[in-house]
């Protein structure tokens, strides 16, 4: 290793590294960012063609700061940042870097010497020429330029281009993060077992305890222990695997947990959020990635979903069930089957005969419709949206360089290729009410098989050497594929309104980022216990990783809950941030009045808990849209100092004020519920209902509604009440944030409201 930085000291330092054989020369920069951040970036100096570098996902290229050296000797070079508090040394040989705060080793860098980057060489064809004088070119390496997954060839026209390089976190033994699996809120040592896998899938009943990829994808793991959490934000969108390996206090007298990540094709480029608290590591992530996008309020209320609801008259029969069983709700959902033969963007016309009627009709019951768009678009020369996206080139390629067809619900389907910024301008542009006809401005919009979905294709998705935008192989770009397709939804949503109006956008797929555009689910989860059980955690990763818009299928997405069951699951989802009920075409009927009078009396109360928590509800999303604070969040990130909330995940807490206990065992006639903080402090938890378990922490105040009304519409004249909850010096804070639900206005005219309300001495003053 050579360095080849100015001496003066700068915020961006070069190292080539040579490879002995072909003497390929690898550069790292390493900068400090605005924020409490520093950034790790290795490419090849003068690669045979440009690597992957993830486009879009960064809010802007971040502010850097100057790195000052030091200390200067043979191989070795120390920095300071800008206000000293942390220290970088950077060893030359072997290559090392370890950070350090306040004389602490926080993170070290290649400690274990697994770095590494394969670089880009020329095909097999021309490296005989090149290397047979050096006796290297062996007849194995041909086989790396080709691999067989199944039936299937993956042709690797660049080579092989994988990376990787290890992390160790010292003084840490428990780590969170890395979403989508079904899998534990603490992450796992996969010493003795598989990696954790980032790579987004259509798994259909995904197993339950598993470390395979499925639907979404977010590189960010976070490290905590009493006095400091960290995070590791590795930016790649290709195929990701993750190692962990823990050695806890037991093990060695400072516990450390080593992280290693590799990804199949790209650069490394990753980020270190030093926070020192958690909400500090929430803050430094959206200031790379963005906040939460704030909802629209009626996306917050209830939504009846199934595959599917047959008909005009099966809508309004189901819709007058709510009204007719008192129950309220916000957003009715349309599947696959309202379409004409799977085209997108059309009606059934025998099922769907006047659906702009029918969305009057749901108009006049303050109520809204989301149908289902999905990525993949029918063969079919006389289908619209097929012909025009034909004609001007904007699928997806195969190798050869023609149109990629693949198999899914439309049979033979072509892909929209959501990495063109002329794709997917073309396909917001589909949303407009003249184009997409039958449409209104209260039908909304949910992404689904955007993973993306390929009946019949390796693992059930897109080949890796199919081509994108700028040549790009869908290897590099396969996690972002849904990403693409949310954030060209949500513009096409709101250009249509003029920009006036807040979309609603609910994804499968996802990636760093996807928070910007909407809300994600579960996927397809089963109507079994387990299911309930595992969505907590799920859930609270999937907020930790900046999309607080996020629930899990009421009821379970596959075959028939039990009544007991699905009343709990109701009771949990209420107190979630995404409240949805929807089931497969298999599945009975489960309309919440279908399950006897006691059962729709229960569901009918949790349903309403959800509603008149609203106001709170609301305001926590408001401060994830400003304040990057998720919505729902686990025990140890409002009690980092109690070692005791580390490993919880059957309960919760909602917002900073409410702590949340979900029933989730079958027959369960009570529950243990941990109440963190000194005792004094759980004299003062108040309990808000006898639902499930929630209680209301002491010094904390809390906005509701008065009473629930049949949507979220129907509420705005209803008036509103405070919770206070005194803490041990009779003190309690809280917040009221209120807009008119639907517009930018909040962010363009400063309409709104947003109160303060203090507790002391025995005085409630509001500011």
């Amino acid at each position: 290793l050579k360095r080849v930085a100015s001496s003066k000291g700068r915020s961006r330092l070069s190292w080539f590294y040579l490879f002995a054989c072909s003497q390929v020369l690898l550069q790292v920069e390493i900068s400090e960012i605005e924020g409490n951040m520093f950034r790790l970036k290795i490419d090849e100096a003068s690669p045979l063609r440009a690597r992957y570098k993830v486009p879009d996902v960064l809010m802007k290229d971040p502010t850097t700061q100057r790195l000052f050296v030091s200390q200067k000797e043979a191989g070795i070079l120390a920095l300071s940042s800008v206000n000293e508090d942390y220290k970088l040394q950077v060893t030359a040989n072997p290559f090392q870097v370890v950070l350090q705060s306040k004389g602490e080793t926080v993170l070290s860098m290649n400690s274990n010497g697994l770095l590494y980057f394969e670089h880009l060489q020329p095909p097999p064809s021309d490296r005989y020429s090149i290397c047979l004088s050096h006796h290297s070119m062996k007849q194995e390496d041909l086989g790396l330029w080709q691999e067989k997954f199944g039936t299937f060839l993956d042709i690797k026209a660049h080579g092989p281009s994988s990376v990787g390089m290890d992390f160790s976190l010292h003084g840490f033994d428990h780590v969170y993060g890395i979403p989508q699996h079904t899998e534990t809120l603490l992450l796992k040592n996969t010493s003795d077992g598989d990696a954790y896998r980032l790579y987004n899938l259509d798994i259909f009943g995904h197993k339950i305890h598993d470390k395979i990829g499925i639907y979404g994808s977010v590189p960010l793991l976070l490290a905590h222990k009493p006095n400091r959490t960290s995070g590791i934000f590795w930016l790649n969108s290709s195929e990701t695997l993750v190692d962990i390996n823990t050695k806890t206090a037991k093990q060695r007298a400072v516990p450390l947990t080593d992280v290693r990540w590799m990804s199949e094709s790209g650069i490394i480029d990753v980020f270190l959020l030093m926070g020192p608290t958690p909400f500090d590591i929430f803050k430094q992530f959206a200031q790379l990635t963005g906040t939460q996008a704030l909802p629209p309020l009626f996306s917050l209320g209830y939504h009846q979903c199934r595959w599917n609801y047959e008909d005009e008259q099966d809508v309004k029969a189901v819709d007058a069930g709510f009204d007719e069983h008192d129950i309220p709700y916000d957003v009715i959902w349309l599947d696959i089957e309202h379409t004409d033969d799977k085209r997108y963007f059309t009606w059934d016309k025998k099922k769907f005969q006047n659906p702009r009627k029918m969305q009057e009709h749901l108009r006049k019951k303050k109520r809204k419709l989301v149908v289902i768009v999905d990525p993949h678009i029918k063969v079919d020369p006389m289908y619209t949206l097929y012909s025009e996206a034909k004609d001007k080139g904007y699928f997806v390629k195969d190798r050869n360089g023609q149109d990629f067809e693949g198999i899914c619900w439309p049979g033979s389907s072509c892909y929209l290729d959501f990495t063109s910024p002329e794709v997917r301008k073309w396909y917001a542009d589909q949303f407009a009410f003249k184009t997409y006809k039958g449409s209104t401005n209260i039908l909304f919009v949910w992404n689904d098989m955007n993973e993306p979905s390929v009946f019949k294709g390796a693992e059930l998705t897109m080949q890796k050497d199919a081509v994108h935008y700028n040549n790009w192989e869908h290897r590099e770009v396969h996690n972002l594929y849904g990403f693409y397709q949310q954030m060209a939804t949500a513009e096409g949503l709101i250009r249509r309104s003029s920009g006036k109006e807040r979309p609603f956008v609910l994804t499968r797929s996802f990636f760093a980022g996807s928070q910007k555009y909407g809300a994600v689910w579960t996927g397809d989860n089963t109507a079994e216990w387990g299911y309930l059980k595992i969505s907590i955690p799920m859930l609270l990763t999937i907020s930790m990783a900046g999309i607080s818009f996020c629930g899990a299928d009421v009821g379970g997405f596959i075959g028939d809950p039990e009544p007991e069951l699905l009343v709990r699951w109701y009771q949990a989802g209420a107190y979630q941030p995404f409240f949805r009920g929807h089931s497969n075409m298999e599945s009975k009927r489960r309309e919440p009045w279908l399950f006897g009078k006691k059962n729709t009396q229960i569901i009918r109360e949790a349903i309403r808990e959800r509603y008149v928590l609203l106001p709170y509800l609301y305001t926590l999303f408001y401060r994830a849209h400003t304040a990057a604070e998720p919505v729902m969040r686990p025990l140890w990130v409002e009690f980092p100092g109690k070692i005791e909330t580390f490993g919880v995940e059957n309960e919760y807490m909602l917002g900073n004020a409410l702590l949340v206990h979900p029933v989730t065992e079958q027959e369960a006639k009570a529950v243990s519920v941990l109440l963190p903080g000194s005792e004094e402090v759980r004299n003062n938890m108040k309990l808000l209902n006898c639902l499930i378990p929630v209680f209301q922490r002491g010094g904390t105040v809390i906005p509701l509604k008065t009473a629930a009304g049949k949507s979220t519409e129907w509420m705005i004249d209803i008036s509103y009440e405070l919770h206070v909850a005194l803490d041990t010096e009779a003190c309690a804070i809280g917040e009221l944030y209120l807009d008119d639900g639907h517009s930018f206005q909040y962010l363009h005219k400063k309409q709104f409201l947003y109160r303060k309300f203090t507790f002391r001495k025995n005085i409630l003053t509001s500011r």
